[in-house]
Order: C-alpha cells, then sequence, then structure tokens
C-alpha cells in the first residue's frame, strides 16, 4: 500500500481508492480539458477517477501502466476476490470527499467559479485501477453516485458479463476495453487469471445492445502487435457483434510499469492511430466524428452529433480542431506525435 500513497493514490476503506487525473491539474490550472469533455462533455475538474477494486483484477495485460497485484508479490488466488465489501454508501461519500482534498488547494492557483466547481464533482469515472466488477454491490454503488447528482462512466475488462448483465441500473455510459480480437492473442497479452476469460469477453460484447446508456468500445492500439488489416478486420467483427454507441481507437503510451514490459517503439503516433481508424471505419461504416492530439485517441460512432448530457461540454465537442495544445499531452511530453 506504501507503493500506491507514493504514487498518490488516497485509499478509502478496505479496497477502493481516488486518485487526481491530470486533467483536472490541467483544468484548473491552463483550461485544458480530456478528451472526455471534447468527445462526451465532461468537465475535467469536476471528475473524480475512483476504483472499488484498487488492487483486484483478472488480468495482467502487458500495457497496463497502473500498479498491477502481480508486481507487488500478490498471487493469483489473492486477487479472485475482494477480501471484504464496504457499504456503497460510505464509499461514495469517502470518494467525493477525497477529491475534494486532492483539489482544495487549487483555491488560489484556479479561477474562482472553476475552483468552486471542483469542490462539488459531478461526474466519476469508475475505471482508476482494477477491475470494477469484482465489487460485488457495484450496482448499488452506480445506484448511490446517481442520487448524489454524478454522472458514471463505467470502465470494464469485460470478464463478469454475469454482473453487468445483472445491473439494477446502468451507468450513464459503459466502456469496455480492448487489445485483442481472438483467444490466442488474448491468452498471450491479457493473461487471463481464470480459464475462459476470452468466452467471458465475447459474451460481454454480445450483452452490449441490451444496454440502453451509450456503449463504447475501447481499443487501445500497440505497434507491431494489432494495428495490421488483418486486425482492422478481426475487431471489426467484434464492434459488429456490439454495436456500441462509439468506439475509441486510442494509443498505447509507454508511461507507468508498462515500460518493462513493452518497449517505446510499440507507441503508435497519432497519424498511425488516425490511419488505423479511418479503416476500421470503411470496415464498419461507423464514421470519425473527432480526435483528440493530446490522447492520441479517435472518436467512431454512427451517430450525427454528440450527446451532450454529462455537464457544461466543451465549445469543439466533435471539432476536430485542437485549441494550440496539439504538444501538451496527457501522459507529459511525447517527443513527436
Amino acid at each position: 500500500m506504501s507503493r500506491l500513497k507514493n504514487q498518490k493514490y488516497h485509499l478509502i476503506g478496505s479496497h477502493s481508492a481516488v486518485k487526481k487525473c491530470l486533467w483536472v491539474h490541467n483544468a484548473l490550472t491552463q483550461g485544458r480539458f480530456c478528451y472526455k469533455c471534447k468527445f462526451y462533455g465532461i468537465e475535467s475538474h469536476r471528475c473524480v477517477q475512483f476504483t472499488p477494486a484498487t488492487l483486484w483484477c483478472w488480468n495482467a495485460c502487458l500495457h497496463c501502466w497502473r500498479v498491477r497485484p502481480q508486481d507487488l508479490g500478490l498471487s493469483d488466488k489473492d486477487l479472485m476476490r475482494l477480501p471484504s465489501v464496504d457499504d456503497p454508501e460510505v464509499i461514495a461519500d469517502l470518494a467525493i470527499e477525497e477529491h475534494r482534498r486532492t483539489v482544495s488547494g487549487y483555491r488560489n492557483v484556479a479561477p474562482k467559479n472553476m475552483w468552486e466547481e471542483a469542490m462539488d464533482p459531478k461526474h466519476v469515472a469508475i475505471s482508476l485501477t482494477g477491475e470494477p466488477t469484482l465489487y460485488p454491490r457495484l450496482s448499488e454503488l452506480i445506484q448511490v453516485f446517481h442520487k448524489k447528482g454524478l454522472t458514471t462512466f463505467l470502465v470494464t475488462r469485460g470478464i463478469r458479463p454475469e454482473v453487468l448483465a445483472s445491473l439494477e441500473e446502468e451507468p450513464t455510459q459503459l466502456y469496455v476495453s480492448l487489445e485483442t480480437w481472438n483467444k490466442e492473442m488474448y491468452d498471450f497479452f491479457n493473461r487471463p487469471l481464470i480459464s475462459k476469460g476470452w468466452e467471458k469477453t465475447l459474451e460481454t460484447l454480445e450483452l452490449l445492445p441490451s444496454f440502453s446508456s451509450p456503449t463504447v468500445l475501447r481499443i487501445t492500439l500497440i505497434k507491431e502487435f494489432n494495428m495490421s488489416d488483418k486486425d482492422v478486420k478481426g475487431f471489426a467483427r467484434l464492434i459488429d457483434k456490439a454495436s456500441p454507441t462509439y468506439v475509441e481507437p486510442k494509443a498505447y503510451m509507454h508511461v507507468g510499469g508498462s515500460t518493462g514490459r513493452l518497449s517505446r517503439d510499440s507507441m503508435p503516433s497519432m497519424n498511425e492511430v488516425l490511419d488505423f481508424a479511418e479503416k476500421l471505419a470503411a470496415e464498419t461504416g461507423y464514421r470519425i466524428a473527432s480526435y483528440s492530439v493530446p490522447s492520441r485517441v479517435v472518436l467512431l460512432t454512427k451517430l450525427e452529433g454528440p450527446i451532450i448530457r454529462y455537464g457544461k461540454g466543451c465549445p469543439n465537442a466533435w471539432r476536430t480542431e485542437e485549441i494550440g495544445d496539439e504538444f501538451s499531452g496527457e501522459y507529459g511530453q511525447p517527443e513527436s506525435f
């Protein structure tokens, strides 16, 4: 746990955590927002980056840049279930409290109205680290956040479709993260701790059309691994199966713990991400609606306009032009895009 604290995780109860996102800082000090503002209307300074399962995950993905439990010497057996289950109301209250703690020091730095807004968060990204569907009371937690006036983005690897199918209340938006499109690739790259991880992932994709809330397939792109024309066709088949509202091809970033497993050459440029996205659009019938250079991500959809219902949004929503920040990115200063 000391390693997590050194990386500025704010630990909550026995299994949850909050961490201030770099884009919270950028929004408060520079007026620059994360791509989720441009794509979906999320105001970065009002977004809580949170997880209810800090160290628990059923995958050991090679590209993971967070603190992986395997890196801390925990065994697979330790990761199968949470050691205890904290109350969702308590977790939600503490998550909001810790977010406020992380932004309280900006009072004399940020514009007054933005600081006041940051102290009153309106969105929670259930995505910080770990696999959130391992928290047994996830459905209740989503309900609690919604009752408190926060929207929710739930990000999952899709390894527990039964949990998603049993949600009594859907998240505001559901993300499923993918890097692979067949079992062989999945077993090699995503390193599941259970025997039918890929089959579970396919079950999740088949479940997505039943959701009334928007769904997203995020495809993390790794050079020399999943960006060939064959890969385009493979991912297109999964998109056809899942019929997501959005698809986000996004570059792997060579940061954190992943630097010991993948090389810097594995990180595609923005132009390479765009090229892949164009091929995927042609294969699926989706269109490129927008992109963000700092985060090296492209938005594909069949919608004609954005669903800006999560916040005030950004002035350049769904426009491809950047706002003068092409060379300052989410993960620092890459040499080139």
